[in-house]
C-alpha cells in the first residue's frame, strides 16, 4: 500500500498580510512590528482602488504615492521581502489572496477617511467569518479621532482647549512603538504582482505636452526622504520656527506635511525629535511648542472629519449655507494660474503650480482672496489645492478651507479679509518670495488700483503675465461684507 505523502504545498502554510495605505514606512509602525512578531511569512500588498474612500487623489498626491511606493519597495527588498502591488476591489483582491495563500492574519493601518472606515467595518466582518484575524491600527495620528472629548462627552470643535486636554492625556509625550530587528519571513510563493508604473499615477504631462511637475524634484517621497527633511529641520530650521514660520521669505517650515500625510513619518517620531533637542536646548522651547500645536491642528482636523464626513462639500457651520456666491468662472481661472494682479497671492499660486506646495501663511491669504475678494464658493478653491498640492490630506485641506470662510469649526471670524497688499509688506518685506515667482515683480512697481466697480477684469491672460489687479481690494472688502451679512436672508 502506497504511503501518504506530506503536502508540501507552499498555498497551505499560515501567511499574514501586511496591507500598506497611508502608512509607507517601516519604522515606528504598529501593524509592522505586529506582522514581524507574528511568526508567520509577511506578504506586504498595496492596492491602489480608485473607487474606494470618499474621493480619488488629485494630480500631485498621485505623483507622490508612485515615488513613496518605488521608495517602500526599495526599502522591502533590501530585507528581504517585496511589495506586492494590484489595482482593483480592495474586497476582491483581499479575498483572492487569502483563500490563495492562506492568509490568516490581516495587519492594515486606519485611514479615518469617513468611507473607508465604514468599508473597513464590513472587511473585518467579512474576514472574521471566514477566522481570519483583521487588525486596524493607528498609526498616523497621536489619538484616534474624537477620542479625547470634553467634560460633557462632546466631541471638540475648538482648537485651543482641545490641545490642552490632549497634552493633559499625555498623547504628546514622544513615545515610539518598539522596533527590533526581526527577520522578515518571506513566503516560500510569492503573488503574482503588477508593477508599480503599471497604476499609471506618474503621468504629469499637461496638455501641451509639457510636464507640470518639473519643478517637483525639491522632493524627495520615502521614509528616508521623511527622516532626513526631519532631521535637516530640527538641526537648522527649528531655532526659528516660531519667529519666522509666517515668512514665505524665509526657509523657516519644516516641510514635513506630504510625509506625514502618506505615513512616511509618524508624528511621535516628530515630537520625539522635538522633545529630544527641547531637552538638550532648553531655549528652544517656544519654537518646540509652536511645531506641537501645528501637529496637533492636524489631530484636530480629523476630528473635525469624523464629525462631518463630507467636510469637503459641506459647510461646518450650515448657516453659512445662504451665502450668494458669484463663482466667476473667468476670476477663477485668473486666481488658479496667479494672474490676479495682487503680487504675494500670483507667487502662491504659481509655486503652487511649479512645486506642488504653497507657503502656509500665502495658502491662508490666496483662499482669503477667492473666497472674500471674488466671491467664489471656498469649494472650488479646496478641489484645486486637493488637485495640485502633494500633501493634499483628507481632514486638513477642506478644515483649513473652511476655516479661512468662517463656516468650519473655530473659525476665522467671516469679516476677517486679509489684505494681499500689507500681507505681502509685512510678510515678504523685500519681495524675495514673490520676485522668486512672479516674473519682474520688484517693489518699485506696486500694486496698482482700480475703481470701486464691478468691472475691472483681467481680459488678456494668456499674453500678461504681470496683469493689473481684476478687483479694487476696498470694493471687494464692502461686497464680502455684504453677501456674508446677507446669509440669513
Amino acid at each position: 500500500m502506497n504511503q501518504k505523502q506530506p503536502n508540501n504545498d507552499a498555498s497551505n502554510i499560515p501567511a499574514c498580510m501586511l496591507w500598506f495605505r497611508f502608512d509607507l514606512r517601516l519604522r515606528d509602525h504598529e501593524g509592522v512590528r505586529l506582522a514581524l512578531t507574528s511568526g508567520l511569512p509577511i506578504i506586504p500588498i498595496y492596492i491602489y482602488d480608485e473607487t474606494s474612500g470618499t474621493r480619488p487623489m488629485g494630480a500631485a498626491s498621485k505623483w507622490w504615492l508612485h515615488r513613496s511606493l518605488m521608495a517602500l519597495s526599495a526599502d522591502l527588498k533590501q530585507r528581504g521581502s517585496q511589495l506586492i502591488i494590484r489595482r482593483g476591489d480592495t474586497k476582491e483582491i483581499l479575498t483572492e489572496l487569502c483563500g490563495k495563500y492562506n492568509i490568516k492574519i490581516i495587519v492594515c493601518s486606519r485611514s479615518f477617511d469617513p468611507k473607508l472606515e465604514l468599508e473597513d467595518d464590513t472587511l473585518e466582518s467579512h474576514f472574521t467569518a471566514q477566522s481570519i484575524r483583521f487588525n486596524r491600527l493607528n498609526t498616523s495620528l497621536l489619538s484616534p479621532p474624537n477620542h479625547i472629548r470634553t467634560k460633557t462627552d462632546e466631541p471638540y470643535r475648538v482648537f485651543t482647549p482641545f490641545y490642552r486636554a490632549l497634552v493633559a492625556a499625555g498623547y504628546t509625550e514622544p513615545v515610539i512603538p518598539s522596533n527590533q530587528a526581526y527577520d522578515w519571513n518571506a513566503p516560500k510563493r510569492w503573488p503574482e504582482s503588477e508593477s508599480i508604473d503599471d497604476l499609471g499615477i506618474s503621468h504629469t504631462k499637461t496638455a501641451s505636452g509639457s510636464d507640470w511637475a518639473d519643478g517637483f524634484d525639491i522632493w524627495k517621497p520615502g521614509e528616508n526622504g521623511a527622516l532626513n527633511r526631519l532631521d535637516d529641520f530640527i538641526e537648522h530650521g527649528l531655532r526659528y520656527y516660531a519667529d519666522y514660520r509666517d515668512r514665505p521669505d524665509m526657509d523657516a517650515t519644516s516641510k514635513l506635511s506630504a510625509h506625514l500625510r502618506f505615513g512616511e513619518i509618524s508624528p511621535h517620531r516628530v515630537l520625539k525629535a522635538i522633545h529630544d533637542t527641547q531637552f538638550l536646548h532648553p531655549n528652544l522651547a517656544i519654537h518646540a511648542d509652536k511645531l506641537r500645536s501645528e501637529l496637533v491642528w492636524r489631530e484636530f482636523s480629523y476630528g473635525l472629519l469624523a464629525q462631518q464626513p463630507r467636510l469637503h462639500e459641506a459647510n461646518f457651520k450650515t448657516g453659512y449655507d445662504g451665502i450668494e456666491w458669484r463663482n466667476n468662472t473667468k476670476e477663477f481661472n485668473a486666481w488658479k494660474r496667479g494672474l490676479t494682479g495682487y503680487s504675494l497671492v500670483d507667487a502662491g499660486m504659481r509655486e503652487l503650480w511649479q512645486t506642488g506646495t504653497m507657503h502656509n501663511r500665502v495658502r491662508m491669504i490666496t483662499a482669503s482672496f477667492l473666497i472674500k475678494h471674488l466671491l467664489i464658493d471656498w469649494r472650488w478653491g479646496e478641489k484645486w489645492f486637493w488637485d495640485c498640492l502633494v500633501d493634499a490630506d483628507p481632514a486638513n485641506n477642506p478644515a483649513s478651507w473652511q476655516w479661512v470662510a468662517g463656516s468650519g469649526a473655530d473659525a476665522a471670524p467671516y469679516f476677517r479679509i486679509f489684505n494681499p497688499i500689507t500681507q505681502a509688506e509685512s510678510f515678504d518685506p523685500k519681495a524675495l518670495y514673490r520676485k522668486k515667482y512672479v516674473t519682474g515683480f520688484t517693489l518699485n512697481r506696486p500694486e496698482q488700483k482700480l475703481k470701486k466697480t464691478t468691472g475691472g477684469l483681467f481680459d488678456a491672460l494668456e499674453s500678461d503675465l504681470n496683469p493689473a489687479p481684476i478687483v479694487d481690494h476696498a470694493f471687494a472688502r464692502e461686497r464680502a461684507l455684504e453677501a456674508f451679512d446677507n446669509r440669513h436672508k
